[in-house]
C-alpha cells in the first residue's frame, strides 16, 4: 500500500522578508500568477483563433497580523511615503504538521503600497489586526 498523501493545512505557514522569519501573520492572501492571453489568427485560419501567452502578472499580497509595538511594516511602508521605496525579496512557506518547511513561494523587488490599521471598534473584544498589501515584480515556487 502506498502512503498516504494529504494535503498541508494552510495555517502552518511562516513569512520572511529579506531572510528574517516575520512571526505572526494570521492571514496571507491574494499571491497569484497569470499570463495574459494574446489572441491570434492567420489569414489561413478561417475557424479558429490561436492563444499566446503574453506579459506574466503577478497579485498582490496582502498580510494580516495583530498590532503590536512593533513599528517594521509601517517604518518599511515609510520609505514608500517619503519618496525612498526600499525594495525587499521574501517568501511565503507552508510548513507541515511537524513544522518543517514543505512548499516555498519567493517574491522579487517586493514593496508596501498599502497599510491599514485596525478598525477600532467597542463593541467587539477581537484583537486588532494591521494589514499591509505588498506588490512585487516576480515570483517562484521553489
Amino acid at each position: 500500500m502506498s502512503p498516504r498523501n494529504d494535503p498541508f493545512a494552510q495555517f502552518n505557514f511562516l513569512v520572511e522578508i529579506n531572510g528574517v522569519t516575520s512571526a505572526g501573520f494570521s492571514e496571507v492572501t491574494g499571491m497569484n500568477a497569470e499570463s495574459d492571453i494574446i489572441e491570434y489568427r492567420e489569414g489561413s485560419d478561417v475557424s479558429r483563433v490561436r492563444k499566446l501567452p503574453g506579459l506574466s502578472k503577478y497579485g498582490d499580497i496582502t498580510l494580516k497580523r495583530g498590532h503590536t509595538l512593533n513599528r517594521e511594516l509601517w517604518d518599511w511602508r515609510q520609505t514608500t511615503l517619503d519618496g525612498a521605496t526600499e525594495r525587499r525579496n521574501g517568501a511565503i512557506v507552508l510548513l507541515d504538521e511537524a513544522r518543517q518547511p514543505q512548499l516555498r513561494w519567493e517574491f522579487f523587488e517586493g514593496w508596501l503600497s498599502k497599510y491599514t490599521p485596525s478598525p477600532m471598534n467597542a463593541t467587539t473584544n477581537e484583537a486588532a489586526l494591521e494589514e499591509i498589501v505588498l506588490v512585487y515584480e516576480y515570483m517562484a515556487q521553489v
